[in-house]
């Protein structure tokens, strides 16, 4: 049996039994999705799955920098103009700078010009020397006015909180769950960043990708409770003249970081936490596994 909802405000959504309950799926924040839950009632599986659902897409909705109108999409085009936020996007600002000053600006939400500069849609180039140079001058959390109230940028900056807002909608959707249900424990895993917030006895059998063969298994882990996260640059990267450029830029030099690894996966009591540990991780090129011993969490590297 396959369970589906199409209406306006619930589509893509699948519901299918396992032995151990019924697994929930969708797409969202450009990612598969899925919500595995050990429960018995139907009925109550796809409430969880909606639940879940709906607070994946209000985070993309109002978080995405590639939806036009929204805040991020206010913010990015005031032209120097103070911005009016929220409690929320306050909050995410605020764990942006934490991110910012624990890893000595690498960890950087105003990156989002070179992000933009650099194009791994499969073009194979890399962005002019004097290009990056010039955009560098638009990057430096360090330059953006926060307040209680208000974001105010310099002109020609702009904010991306993809190292973040995926991590921070699983802990929201898995919060949620638990909140509502308290008694049923749920894995929520939104494109690899997966949350459990509450205890599974014999635990939830998850899979870290092999970065050389990709939607392979190199191995699994049992989580019981907690979250887990991974970085990595093996499905977005660029070949120029014999050498691989991953998708995570060191905000400081403009390019690439060198000598990173494939792919760092981290386990941390929330998904930001492990979201972050695992970015900062690949940051630090090949200083990442000594990086990850000194914060005390188990973690997986891989390189090539």
């Amino acid at each position: 049996m396959v369970a589906s909802l199409s209406n306006s405000h619930v589509s893509n959504i699948s519901l299918q039994p396992r032995k151990w309950g019924f697994l929930g799926s969708f797409k969202a924040m450009a990612s598969p999705c899925e919500v595995l839950m050990a429960v018995n009632d139907e009925h109550v599986a796809m409430q969880m799955l909606q639940m879940a659902y709906q607070e994946a897409k209000r985070i993309e909705q109002k978080f995405s920098r590639f939806i036009e109108d929204n805040l991020i999409w206010q913010i990015n085009h005031a032209h120097g103009t103070a911005i009016p936020v929220d409690a929320e996007t306050l909050h995410l600002l605020h764990f942006a700078q934490q991110c910012y000053q624990l890893s000595d600006g690498a960890f950087d939400i105003s990156a989002c010009p070179l992000m933009v500069l650099w194009r791994f849609d499969g073009q194979q180039q890399i962005p002019h020397q004097h290009d990056i140079k010039q955009t560098l001058q638009h990057v430096g959390l360090n330059n953006i006015t926060i307040t209680q109230t208000h974001i105010h940028m310099p002109v020609g900056m702009s904010i991306d909180f993809g190292g973040i807002g995926k991590e921070y909608a699983v802990d929201k959707a898995a919060q949620m769950i638990a909140q509502r249900w308290p008694h049923h424990s749920v894995l929520v895993n939104f494109g690899g960043d997966i949350a459990c917030p509450i205890t599974k006895s014999d635990g939830w059998q998850v899979g870290i990708e092999n970065p050389q063969k990709l939607d392979n298994a190199a191995a699994l882990l049992t989580i019981r409770q907690g979250a887990l996260a991974t970085s990595g640059t093996t499905r977005r990267y660029i070949e120029v003249d014999g050498k691989r450029y991953g998708h995570i830029i060191n905000p400081t030099t403009g390019y690439p970081i060198e000598q990173a690894p494939l792919s760092v996966t981290v386990l941390a009591p929330n998904c930001v936490m492990a979201g972050m540990l695992a970015t900062m991780a690949m940051l630090k090129g090949s200083e990442a596994e000594a990086f990850l011993q000194q914060q005390g969490v188990d973690f997986k590297v891989f390189r090539g």
